[in-house]
């Protein structure tokens, strides 16, 4: 009997412990820590302080932004899940490879243009405060794009390295 009553004592503390991590984890986070376009959409809407008038006008006009961002994303990946499959080919043309990867080039280079585009769109609706605060958002952003880029990889000090040979 006492044994029992340990086991239910310990299965009761687990599922408690499992509850708590399930409502931290799954709960909080998932309303109030959003990421992704919605939540960077209402940051910049947040920190420009835009009217109702240019909110409207803002939704209005970046309607099919994010359609369009996805589109472009996701033909990027195909066309490097193309190129990167032939690398089991064992005869594999270079102008084949030369073309994917200019396909490749052209879909980002459309994909920096919409960027842009939606951008000076924002721009355009702001008040001459809004533009130098916004202004302030992309130096900053762009200024944090470049230590990632050329920084080591977050989390792990040393980066990732292969063993050392014996």
């Amino acid at each position: 009997m006492k044994k029992n009553i340990i086991l239910y004592v310990l299965l009761i503390f687990l599922i408690l412990v499992n509850g708590f991590f399930l409502f931290n984890y799954m709960g909080i986070n998932s309303s109030t820590n959003r990421k992704g376009p919605q939540s960077n959409k209402d940051f910049i809407v947040k920190e420009l302080g835009f009217t109702t008038s240019q909110l409207d006008e803002f939704k209005d006009q970046s309607k099919g932004h994010h359609k369009r961002m996805m589109r472009m994303s996701d033909k990027i990946k195909n066309l490097k899940d193309e190129l990167f499959g032939k690398l089991s080919d064992t005869l594999v043309k270079e102008s084949t490879i030369d073309s994917i990867t200019t396909l490749i080039g052209n879909v980002e280079k459309e994909k920096e243009k919409e960027v842009y585009y939606h951008f000076k769109m924002i721009q355009q609706l702001s008040t001459e405060a809004q533009k130098e605060t916004f202004k302030a958002i992309i130096m900053d952003a762009l200024r944090k794009g470049d230590q990632r880029k050329n920084g080591p990889p977050p989390g792990n000090a040393q980066g990732h390295r292969p063993p050392r040979p014996n």
